[in-house]
């Protein structure tokens, strides 16, 4: 009778960690990405609902802007978190579709989910959709149509249809025209070589109707904090010049720890004396310097304030350095930090400032400004939480124009590029064998999620507008879309409803990349004992996706 040698029991992972991997894992991580898109798909398109969140501190954030949502939700699966990445992505990147790049991510993942059950390699699968996803690309590139930057009158137009479309499904849709002029003006008067949106300033002031918002060609902030003697200060000037420091202008007491000895009450009154000359030397080159305005970063105490009304000086102290960035790329000039050999030229000027009541807050307004490379908007609502939906809005309009004023390539929107992107795949996909004809073809299916959606937010019958879209696309009419207005379809480039083609390429690939990255795993582990998940490796609360 022999025995055999035992094999010892390895442990590899820490005790309490869980895995689970195989083909279970990958369709787990599916049905995850879909419960995402059944939270967000009633957000998209013009007649989608809002959603209303509510943060753990009680505060509530109403939006329909896909990136917004997502962030909130606070989402902690990991797989599922590939979704508000992308989202995100494609919202720094382009600033619009954030709710169709989730929503055709997912609709991909739910095409593929009936080959991973069947047993289909999920290798063979991340081929198909990136053979797909690149025809798809080449596909947009080739419908888009130039606009001419030439033409100013027919290029105006074209910014101010990108706009109006990526408003179209916003809280603003109804005060489009009124906004669309302001966001086209606002990117304008950017500087047009490198276009940074950070220099358009949004201020909120609650209150008032939301046509009250103000467009403002320069620069205007709060308020900020005063001290006693500046209600005796001018408060509006012509011509005046400005100049921007980094200073503090304000007596203070010594730091902590700080000594000073001294042998006679004469010495202490010299270093009290000293203390003093210090500041009022500081004012009095500001002074000399023929300065009307002075803004700083930094605090600007009593004393100060007091001697710049005496002297009929407007000063602003602990202005945000976004504000002061703004102000110096407006009105000129560099920003100081020290008092000392101040030279004229760095000084800068506008045609005009005042201090408005806007509200109830008072706003520095500097209009006139001969480097105009920035502006404001100041917009006004009824509730904060209506405000921050029109900045989102507004935001989204912005980054759209701006895409359009740097690539002038359009597209028809309301779910017509997508059909044609879609008929494309479906010929393309008869003219290959094998498994990848399928997968070409489930793609194609895929990309018809996005006009359905549209139809069943709006409340129209969906697959009788597809079967008609399906059809004049086989005729030909490539811009055939969606049309809200008739409950029918329509030529959406007629009907100016263009997007930047941009948009579409973004979602396609980052769609694309999304799916194939979440099929591309097929083994979670989770340690939740762990006190974050490793150095490189992504996922939320320990959980990290090893692909094979």
């Amino acid at each position: 009778m022999s025995f055999g040698r035992q094999t010892p029991t390895i442990v590899v992972l820490k005790e309490g960690t869980d895995t689970s991997q195989g083909r279970g894992q990958t369709i787990s991580n599916i049905n995850a990405c879909l419960a995402i898109q059944d939270t967000i798909r009633s957000t998209l398109g013009p007649l989608g609902s809002d959603i209303l969140i509510v943060g753990g501190k009680g505060e509530t954030t109403i939006s329909n802007d896909g990136a917004t949502i997502l962030k909130l939700l606070d989402v902690i699966h990991p797989a599922a978190r590939v979704l508000v990445d992308i989202s995100r992505s494609q919202d720094a990147e382009v600033g619009d579709g954030t709710t169709s790049v989730a929503i055709l991510a997912s609709e991909l993942l739910k095409e593929s989910k009936t080959f991973v059950e069947e047993g289909v390699s999920t290798h063979t699968i991340v081929r198909g959709f990136k053979l797909a996803a690149r025809l798809a690309v080449e596909k947009v590139r080739s419908l888009a149509v130039e606009v001419k930057k030439e033409d100013p009158v027919e290029f105006r137009d074209l910014l101010e249809r990108c706009a109006a479309t990526a408003m179209s499904s916003k809280l603003i849709h109804n005060n489009s025209k009124f906004f669309t002029k302001m966001v086209v003006d606002a990117v304008l008067t950017l500087d047009q070589d490198d276009l940074d949106e950070k220099l358009i300033g949004m201020k909120k002031v609650p209150g008032g109707g939301i046509e009250d918002t103000l467009f403002v060609d320069g620069v205007a902030f709060k308020k900020t904090f005063s001290y006693a003697g500046f209600e005796q200060q001018p408060k509006s000037f012509v011509n005046p010049k400005i100049i921007c420091l980094n200073v503090e202008l304000e007596l203070k007491a010594e730091k902590d720890n700080a000594e000073v000895r001294v042998e006679e009450v004469s010495e202490y009154q010299a270093i009290v004396d000293a203390e003093w000359q210090i500041i009022l030397d500081k004012l009095e080159n500001i002074t000399k310097s023929g300065a009307n305005i002075v803004l700083s970063k930094l605090p600007i105490g009593d004393l100060a304030t007091q001697y710049f009304a005496d002297r009929d000086i407007f000063c602003a102290g602990r202005v945000s350095s976004g504000d002061m960035d703004r102000t110096i790329s407006a009105v000129g000039g560099i920003i100081h930090s020290t008092c000392s050999d101040i030279k004229p030229e760095n000084l800068g000027t506008c045609d005009d400032f005042q201090e408005k009541q806007i509200g109830g807050e008072r706003y520095n307004i500097f209009t006139g400004c001969p480097l105009t490379k920035t502006c404001t908007l100041v917009l006004r609502g009824g509730s904060e939480q209506f405000i921050a939906e029109v900045e989102r809005s507004l935001h989204d309009a912005i980054m759209i124009v701006k895409r359009a004023v740097k690539n002038n390539l359009v597209v028809a929107g309301g779910g017509a590029c997508e059909m044609e992107i879609s008929k494309y795949l479906r010929e393309y996909s008869k003219t290959i064998a094998g498994k990848q004809q399928l997968l070409v073809a489930a793609f194609a299916k895929a990309l018809e999620v996005i006009p359905r959606q549209l139809c069943e937010n709006a409340g129209f019958d969906g697959t009788d507008i597809l079967n008609k879209l399906r059809m004049k696309h086989a005729k030909g009419e490539i811009w055939a879309g969606v049309d809200f207005e008739t409950e029918s379809t329509a030529n959406n480039f007629e009907k100016f409803v263009w997007e930047p083609a941009l948009v579409k390429v973004n979602a396609i690939q980052s769609a694309a990349e999304a799916a194939c990255l979440i099929l591309s795993v097929d083994e979670t582990v989770k340690n939740e004992e762990s006190a974050g998940p490793p150095q490189g490796v992504p996922g939320g609360r320990g959980g990290a996706g090893i692909p094979r």
